[in-house]
């Protein structure tokens, strides 16, 4: 299996690819190149609707260009915290930022949540993440607005009263109770339509069954995230009622 960057002839069976609508694993097949590296040169291209040979072919060129200029080579090299390979990371992250731009989280959002949850810190200024994304401050305002709307990120203040973008423990837990308000809403909404449409016909039948299903796949959510928060974020010792969050 070749390895390496992707050729120009290459992003031009992809694109020929995507635009017949094969599966990124079939386009994959015929260029002998893993699922992953097709997903990835797609989703950050433009996507499957937006992806053109030649603009990622720059794209690429632009962001090998830069990394060579913000990174310098040989001893003057800042080292990787914990002894980590540099390259390796950045793949992960790209990786990592892929996954959520498949699970529908525009490019900026999925490239911030990735940077949050990949530092040690666990939570960074606006400063740092315009520096480490090397996007502008209005870009970074806007992806943290629509990050916390959807509970996937919360802000607190530093001891130098700056303010500091977080996930954590209690962002995965308050996300899962937000989806499951959602879902109420949804049954509600669901249940509404069975008096308007008329008890026991078809449509109202199909209503019914979506508020029920709605219901216990709620109930069950909401009851697996409090038990979650309970038994993985309690230390050892504490009382039954005291949940806290792993020490960092």
């Amino acid at each position: 299996m070749p390895g390496g960057r992707l050729t120009q002839q290459e992003r031009q069976q992809i694109a020929l690819g995507v635009a017949d609508g094969l599966a990124y694993a079939e386009i994959a097949r015929r260029l002998d190149r893993p699922t992953s590296t097709i997903t990835r040169e797609v989703m950050r291209n433009g996507g499957p609707t937006g992806y053109r040979a030649d603009l990622a072919h720059r794209a690429t060129e632009h962001r090998a260009h830069r990394r060579r200029q913000a990174t310098p080579r040989g001893p003057q090299a800042s080292p990787q915290a914990h002894g980590r390979d540099a390259e390796a990371v950045r793949e992960y992250e790209e990786r990592f930022t892929t996954l959520f731009m498949q699970q529908g989280l525009p490019k900026m959002m999925s490239r911030l949540l990735t940077c949050l949850y990949t530092t040690d810190a666990g939570s960074l200024t606006a400063s740092e993440l315009v520096q480490r994304l090397q996007v502008s401050p209005a870009s970074i305002s806007k992806a943290v607005t629509s990050l916390e709307s959807q509970g996937l990120i919360r802000r607190e203040r530093d001891e130098r009263r700056r303010e500091r973008y977080v996930v954590d423990d209690d962002v995965w837990y308050q996300g899962m109770i937000a989806a499951a308000r959602a879902n109420i809403e949804l049954a509600e909404t669901a249940r509404q339509g069975v008096s308007i449409l008329g008890p026991n016909t078809p449509a109202a039948d199909r209503l019914e069954n979506i508020a029920r299903f709605v219901d216990f796949v709620t109930e069950s959510l909401t009851r697996a995230a409090e038990q979650a928060r309970e038994i993985l974020y309690t230390k050892p010792g504490a009382g039954s009622g005291d949940t806290a969050r792993p020490e960092s």
